[in-house]
């Protein structure tokens, strides 16, 4: 297998790169439901498709109704993207979770198949690049890098929840113990309190936010 590292800053794949391929017959994309950098994706496949002198079939997979909207949308935005004069592209949508079958029933000697390292296939969510390889008897590219930005942005949204959740969390909390503190009869001993849960209260939400800046910078 052949992995075409596309993470910054190894942007440029020039076509000296497959100096040693040979032409063929056709490069398969098996485009994922999610979202991915179209404009990185659309390059190195064109950057591809030029250097093993092939036409280009983007392969979809839905594993439903309701999220063909969005893999047709990529499948459409890529081949505008890569097409032009010396590259014909097409396109289809297949329905289902089985990458595997599609792919088989689709590949033909002389292809190459280029899928993602995200992408994940069967009961076990295996690499889709792990199952290819011990089916099929072809050459397959991975492209690794295209949904970086997405994970980040996945990944810091789980920890601005968690971020207010705890700050909504300490403040019932306190809310709670001044509750309580209002119980006291010493008025001064019960403004004295009441004050510096307060500071503290104020203290633990920005030490508490404080912990997760570095991971909800945008």
């Amino acid at each position: 297998m052949n992995k075409l590292d596309v993470s910054p800053p190894s942007l440029t794949v020039s076509p000296a790169s497959f100096s040693d391929l040979q032409p063929v017959r056709r490069l398969i994309v098996l485009v994922p439901e999610s979202e991915a950098d179209s404009a990185l994706t659309a390059r190195k496949i064109w950057e591809l498709a030029n250097a093993l002198e092939s036409r280009v079939q983007f392969l979809g997979l839905s594993k439903d109704a309701e999220h063909e909207p969005g893999v047709r949308r990529q499948l459409v935005t890529l081949s505008a993207m890569v097409g032009d004069d010396n590259i014909f592209v097409d396109s289809k949508i297949e329905f289902g979770n089985d990458w595997l079958s599609v792919v088989k029933s689709e590949w033909r000697e002389g292809d190459v198949i280029v899928c993602f390292a995200e992408q994940r296939s069967g009961l076990a969510r295996k690499p889709l690049n792990q199952i290819l390889e011990s089916n099929l008897n072809a050459t397959i590219y991975m492209m690794a890098g295209i949904h970086q930005q997405e994970d980040r942005l996945h990944l810091s949204w789980m920890f601005n929840a968690m971020a207010w959740a705890g700050s909504i969390g300490i403040i019932l909390g306190f809310l709670w113990l001044q509750s309580k503190l209002t119980q006291i009869p010493t008025d001064w001993a019960h403004t004295t309190l009441l004050y510096i849960s307060l500071f503290v209260e104020v203290g633990s939400i920005w030490a508490w936010n404080n912990l997760f800046d570095k991971y909800t910078e945008k």
